[in-house]
């Protein structure tokens, strides 16, 4: 995605143009953060063309549209690119982005590092894609890769060593903007920006980047222990080894469930605090909850190996249901947010409020598959996938949409197409139920997850149908925002005489909305100084000092004439 990058002259709305050159070499956190989210937009397409070819194959019984080691592959690099390459890496590029403007800061720490772990994460995913091109294609074992499936000798392709490089180069990539995003607010907050002043988005960055910190070396120990299993062999024929491989692994693979969370959810309530006309409800408990979730959230790993029979069962499964009281309290300052306010239904708007009902049957039957008794019957089953689907696709990447329509014009100085925007939203809302509803059938009725094709008799075939149908209308939908995002863009190249859509076009509350948009280089200008910062909305406390001044001076009457006239 071409933006308009920020202006070079402090002082000035006039943008410097910009050469690939400067782009690739930048330092300003703005544009890496672009870059990032920009990247991981391009990839989030191809990742749905993955998916659609294989809704492709079971969209009928007995289908040969692709065969069983293509099928693997598709589901294989799909599910790593959706996890390893959009979700997490669109997060901490919002942040990397948002997070300095915030609190305040003219820059973000590090920006070097920060730059460096950009193009980690950019290798790392060519890396990845490459294994298609290779003689045996992709890798084929899932993006959790068990050994000793996994290993050389049932896995003997490079395919497998490009993924497990991939992997890894991606990952210290988000660790270390991660570190960077925990690094600024730390040490570059403004004058009067308190931690407890900070808005709910960059909290969620806080938790989020202690999660990245806190979890995902553990995920390079498992590939580490992978890439040993593939020179030696030897090494997976002893089962604690493959039961410590899963551990390794899920110890990364629930908290970063909620790395692909929290700041979605973070920017669901952004946008329903401003398009309702409030702060943020139950601002304090909120943050609190946020803190105790990512807590949990590193207590909670075996309920993925119930199965397994070597996790304890009944401590997994007391840790995951408690998760409930934090996500209560979250949805409840959603709803809080929402009740009582004055409403403005654009685009940004609707997609958070999607999120709401959306996300709450991912994190319900998430919490039911926490319960060891229900997973025995439904792992491995469909019903595992439509709980993932609901928890990344019907949640949170309806609240990143909501984000890419909320933030657009702070970043490129224009508006989205609010028609086109609309009929984004309904296609995807339309898209994503069609295709995740059914699947919860498909797991009641026992059809197993990572199967190619199955036989008439089994009696999938409508519910596969459907998800198809339903896919088709997700790709119709991701149609819709390409043309929306290059037609605004065209647009505006076009006819640069026409007006800006202003530095705050939302009215929204929070620091980045007090300078241009596009930010200037350095964040905040002598013609755009920062407000002062008295809570965690200021520019809505601004207007509200300004509001009750000019109802005191209304009630006391005009001032009396010091020349004696009446």
């Amino acid at each position: 995605m071409t933006v308009a990058p920020p202006a070079e002259n402090a002082g000035s709305r006039t943008v410097k143009p910009a050469g690939w050159l400067d782009w690739i070499t930048t330092t300003d956190h703005k544009r890496i953060g672009i870059l990032t989210v920009a990247t991981s937009l391009v990839l989030l397409l191809l990742m749905g063309i993955l998916a659609l070819l294989m809704r492709s194959q079971l969209a009928q019984p007995d289908e040969h549209f692709v065969d069983a080691q293509t099928y693997n592959q598709l589901f294989t690099i799909h599910g790593s690119g959706m996890i390893y390459l959009v979700m997490t890496p669109f997060a901490l590029g919002l942040g990397v982005y948002l997070v300095p403007l915030q609190i305040g800061a003219p820059t973000i720490a590090i920006p070097r590092t920060t730059l460096l772990g950009y193009w980690l994460y950019v290798s790392g995913a060519v890396i990845i894609l490459t294994g298609f091109a290779t003689p045996t294609g992709a890798h084929a074992d899932g993006w959790f890769s068990y050994p000793p499936m996994a290993d050389s000798e049932h896995s003997p392709g490079v395919g497998s060593d490009l993924w497990i490089v991939g992997v890894f180069l991606t990952t210290i990539g988000m660790i270390t903007m991660g570190w960077a995003v925990l690094w600024t607010v730390l040490r570059k907050r403004a004058k009067g920006m308190t931690m407890l002043r900070m808005p709910v988005f960059s909290w969620s960055m806080v938790v989020t980047c202690l999660m990245v910190i806190g979890s995902f070396p553990s995920l390079l120990a498992a590939l580490s222990l992978l890439t040993a299993g593939r020179a030696d062999p030897s090494v997976f024929t002893s089962n604690v080894w493959n039961i410590g491989y899963q551990h390794l692994f899920w110890f990364y693979g629930h908290p970063v469930v909620y790395v692909m969370f929290f700041p979605y959810l973070a920017a669901v309530m952004e946008v329903l605090a401003v398009f309702s006309g409030r702060a943020p409800f139950a601002y304090k408990g909120t943050v609190l909850s946020l803190l105790a979730f990512a807590a949990l959230s590193m207590s909670v790993w075996g309920h993925h190996m119930f199965a397994t029979g070597q996790a304890a069962n009944d401590y997994y499964s007391l840790t995951s249901i408690t998760l409930l009281v934090p996500a209560g309290v979250e949805y409840f300052g959603m709803l809080g947010t929402v009740l009582g306010g004055r409403l403005r239904f654009r685009t940004p708007m609707l997609f958070a409020l999607a999120f709401i009902p959306q996300f709450l049957i991912g994190g319900l039957t998430g919490i039911m598959i926490g319960t060891p008794v229900i997973d025995y019957h439904v792992t491995d089953s469909y019903f595992i996938v439509a709980h993932l689907h609901y928890v990344l696709f019907a949640g949170s990447a309806f609240g990143l949409f909501a984000a890419v329509y909320f933030w657009f014009p702070k970043v490129t100085g224009v508006l989205l197409s609010e028609r086109l925007g609309k009929i984004h939203f309904w296609l995807m809302v339309l898209g994503a139920n069609l295709t995740f509803l059914p699947m919860f059938g498909l797991g009641y009725a026992g059809m197993p997850r990572r199967v190619y094709t199955y036989q008439t008799f089994d009696g999938f075939g409508l519910l596969n149908l459907l998800a198809t149908c339903g896919a088709a209308a997700l790709a119709a939908a991701m149609t819709v925002f390409v043309v929306n995002v290059f037609w605004t863009l065209r647009k505006r190249a076009l006819h640069p005489e026409r007006p800006l859509a202003g530095d705050n076009p939302w009215n929204a509350h929070t620091l980045e909305w007090a300078t241009t948009s596009p930010p200037p280089r350095m964040n905040f200008t002598a013609e755009h100084p920062l407000p002062p910062i008295t809570g965690h909305a200021p520019l809505l406390d601004l207007r509200e000092r300004a509001a009750a001044a000019a109802a005191e001076r209304a009630a006391v009457g005009p001032e009396p004439d010091p020349g004696g006239r009446s």
